[in-house]
């Protein structure tokens, strides 16, 4: 009896410890929505390099600076999110990420195709203006909070 209690408790533990590793720590939720912040901003500066912000600065040399200023920040993202992906069952973490990057690219593209370009550029813009102000602290904050209509790719763990 004690042998298929001890079983039983040992299949239930590892069944949990196999779920939990489908589910994204509050560290990874934050990491991917870092990466999806940083690749929307990416999108809205390549497609309204012909605007300036309202200091006549460049949209997309504004977010060549804001990458260069939090370089190390989304590289950190990165490496969290290549270790989850590996942890899970990823053959090419890199491959797998840069994936990612382009689903979370392609979506905010789909805004622009169903936009008229000035239309875009005005409604999103602000985001790159807003960014480039951030500190550490504030990006982080940003990346942190979980947003209805941006879900992060996977269920947050439990507990």
């Amino acid at each position: 009896m004690k042998l298929i209690l001890s079983v039983l408790l040992l299949s239930m533990s590892l069944s949990g410890a196999v779920f939990a590793a489908g589910c994204y720590s509050p560290r990874e939720a934050e990491a991917e929505q870092g990466i999806r912040i940083h690749s929307e901003l990416m999108v809205i500066g390549l497609n309204c390099a012909h605007m300036a912000d309202a200091n006549g600065n460049n949209l997309y040399l504004e977010h060549k600076k804001f990458t260069a200023k939090h370089e190390d920040l989304f590289a950190t993202y990165e490496t969290i999110l290549m270790e989850y992906m590996q942890k899970n069952g990823s053959r090419n973490a890199e491959k797998s990420l840069h994936k990612l990057r382009t689903e979370f690219a392609n979506k905010i593209s789909n805004d622009v195709a169903v936009m008229r370009p000035d239309i875009f550029c005005k409604t999103f813009s602000i985001r790159i203006e807003k960014a480039t102000k951030m500190d550490r602290t504030t990006l982080r904050k940003w990346a942190a909070t979980p947003y209805k209509e941006y879900p992060v790719s996977q269920p947050l763990c439990e507990g």
